[in-house]
């Protein structure tokens, strides 16, 4: 590695940045294919700060990909980085001209948007003030503003008249929302977009950006089995134009099969992504993903480790995936050891070792970790180095399910037995929020939620 790319991955692994070392295998060109908008240079932006091997061709496409929009401080930015990372490079040389005249622009323009918007105000005319807000509101997207974007999108819900309108707003606010990382905020948006079965034909050409985007938000707060649920959920006959401002197909297949492989059984793994027609279009190009889950199901969990390693430098430079490539992956280790173990009694640390091994730490510490978040019930013996299942006694388990059956069985006849001793007394039993036992005027005993009536 050159000392500029040295000094340049430093500064980002002081900076807590990811760093990749490896190549790998998507080509830069066709992967950045895959989406538009400003997800774009997001992505360009992130693998060249992440990838060593592609860092300084990925900086430089995402320097030619902010000149192509109008926002000049992402080109301050992504230039920034390119000076350090390759400073004797033809592009790293810093287009003050164009950085003038685009915020000049950038600035008449809007402007003029505000004028317009005020006109159409005073008009009260709603469809062009519904207009004017969304085309003010798409150009401070543009130039970078997204919180007066978001202000502006928000302004078009009063004035929209067409379901379509209804759902632009929400894909423009969610979208917003996305790009602020704001997660929370995703939901709500979506709730909007549904329409109540009215227009049928809107909210299928909505369902996978709804889909899509709710899995990345709930990617986002690490609520991975309602996300895995989302994207397995999405519909593959809606073009991808759809909703790749978020994500492209293969995104969906990556995700929803990564959250499914590290939160679902295999019968669910089975019936809800490998039965799944709808999702098996998504994994047609990623087929890993499927060798993956049906190496699972099979049993096979040593080969479907060793499949998601091949490929876990590409999920690191994915940007949504990127910091939850590790505990995910945990999560699918701690699967593939648990089940491994379960058909037997005793298994050796060296068995173990050669099946699930890892350069990371022995596997002696990943199962002590295992053991101490109860994730797995053995015992480790470091002496004649086994590893010891505990198993559950199923007749211990089936006497203290049937003594906790008797105790409620129990708590039951008594609480028979004393209504009917009430009613055998003549008197009624009336539902009251009265607390304590007194006495009211009426001669009537309140106890506990119920009165009694004097017959």
């Amino acid at each position: 590695m050159a000392d500029p790319l040295l000094e340049f991955f430093t500064q980002m692994d002081i900076q807590g940045g990811v760093v990749v070392q490896d190549s790998p295998k998507f080509d830069l060109d066709l992967y950045i294919q895959n989406y538009r908008g400003r997800t774009r240079f997001d992505r360009l932006l992130l693998i060249g700060r992440s990838s060593v091997k592609l860092c300084v061709e990925a900086l430089k496409a995402a320097l030619a990909e902010a000149k192509r929009g109008r926002d000049t401080q992402r080109y301050r930015d992504v230039f920034e980085y390119l000076r350090v990372a390759a400073p004797n490079d033809p592009d790293a040389v810093f287009d003050k001209k164009w950085v003038d005249r685009q915020d000049v622009a950038n600035h008449e323009e809007t402007q003029r948007l505000l004028t317009e918007l005020k006109g159409y105000k005073n008009n009260l005319v709603k469809e062009s003030i519904r207009m004017g807000n969304e085309d003010l509101a798409k150009h401070y997207e543009a130039i970078g503003d997204l919180n007066a974007a978001s202000e502006h999108y928000s302004k078009m819900r009063p004035d929209v008249s067409t379901a379509k309108h209804v759902i632009d707003v929400g894909k423009h606010l969610v979208r917003v929302a996305i790009q602020r990382r704001e997660w929370s905020m995703v939901a709500p948006h979506l709730v909007k977009m549904t329409l109540g079965g009215q227009y049928p034909e809107e909210e299928r050409n909505a369902q996978p950006f709804i889909r899509t985007a709710s899995g990345i938000a709930l990617l986002g707060q690490e609520k991975y089995w309602e996300a895995a649920l989302s994207f397995l959920d999405a519909d593959p006959n809606v073009p991808p134009k759809a909703y790749n401002e978020l994500a492209s197909r293969n995104d969906i297949a990556v995700y929803g099969g990564l959250l499914a492989l590290a939160t679902m059984d295999r019968k669910q793994l089975q019936s809800m992504v490998l039965e799944n027609q709808n999702f098996r279009v998504f994994l047609e190009p990623e087929p890993h993903i499927r060798r993956a889950v049906t190496m699972f199901v099979n049993g096979r969990y040593s080969a479907c480790i060793e499949i998601l390693e091949g490929y876990r430098t590409d999920y690191l430079l994915d940007i949504y995936l990127q910091k939850h490539v590790s505990k995910i992956y945990a999560k699918i280790r701690s699967k593939c050891v648990v089940q491994y173990l379960i058909p037997f009694s005793c298994v050796s640390l060296d068995t173990l070792e050669k099946a699930f091994g890892s350069p990371e730490r022995p596997i002696e510490e990943e199962l002590a970790v295992m053991i101490e978040e109860g994730v797995l019930e053995a015992r480790i013996d470091g002496i004649e180095r086994l590893v010891n299942t505990v198993k559950i006694d199923p007749r211990a388990q089936m006497q203290a399910s049937a003594l906790v059956s008797a105790e409620n069985y129990e708590k039951q006849a008594i609480e028979r037995l004393r209504r009917m001793a009430i009613a055998a007394a003549d008197l009624e039993l009336l539902p009251t929020k009265k607390q304590g036992l007194h006495l009211p005027l009426g001669g009537d005993i309140s106890f506990g939620d119920q009165e009694i009536v004097m017959g």
